[in-house]
């Protein structure tokens, strides 16, 4: 294997699980049942007595994606024996649905991720790609640093011809506060390799993805 391959796929590992105790979480729960309180929430009825704890369980399986995922890095040699395919061919795999914590509100934002390369020595199983989005989107995030996450990430571990993304989402902070704009959509692209001087690439991966 690729010795740049081997060695951008020993950086990835280095994410590490995080490590919060039951103390930790006793605190939290604490923090988070005077907020409720304060707020008007009341904790003393069967249904509300546990929310404190099922909210702070639910933010940090939210944002599992800072423990990372050593599935990832698992890659095959490409398929590809030459000819224009090996620089042409795009691989495509989309809607990947996703949900995410805006790191400004801490509101959720969601929608689909569509990603694409074009391989050259080496290629991915279809599922990483899937993890690939998971592992980024599930964070205190933005949407642009997302898509440019996964780009990068992609692109250091095979280091292929082209990578391109597609994002579009809902952001319930627009949506739930200050603007109050229920019916709008923000969508981002990005282009690495191949894709950044093709525009006819990056036409084709758009109506692949149905964005003509």
């Amino acid at each position: 294997m690729n010795e740049n391959v081997i060695a951008n796929k020993n950086n990835f590992l280095k994410v590490k699980k995080r490590q919060i105790s039951d103390e930790q979480i006793r605190k939290f729960e604490g923090y988070a049942a005077e907020i409720f309180t304060t707020l008007g929430l009341n904790l003393n009825t069967a249904a509300t007595k546990e929310t404190p704890h099922r909210f702070i369980n639910a933010l940090i399986e939210s944002t599992e994606g800072y423990d990372g995922d050593p599935k990832l890095v698992k890659v095959f040699e490409t398929e590809c024996r030459g000819g224009p395919d090996c620089r042409l061919s795009q691989i495509i795999e989309g809607p990947i649905r996703f949900f995410a914590l805006c790191e400004h509100h801490c509101l959720p934002f969601y929608g689909v991720v569509y990603v694409g390369y074009i391989s050259h020595e080496h290629i991915i199983g279809l599922s990483k790609l899937t993890r690939l989005v998971h592992l980024f989107s599930r964070r205190f995030e933005v949407q642009e640093r997302i898509g440019q996450q996964i780009a990068d990430t992609l692109n250091q571990l095979l280091l292929p011809h082209g990578v391109a993304v597609y994002i579009e989402a809902h952001h319930l902070c627009v949506e739930m506060r200050g603007v109050k704009e229920i019916s709008s959509i923000s969508r981002t692209t990005f282009w690495r390799g191949n894709y950044d001087g093709d525009p006819a690439l990056r036409a084709e991966f758009l109506a692949a993805c149905g964005k003509k």
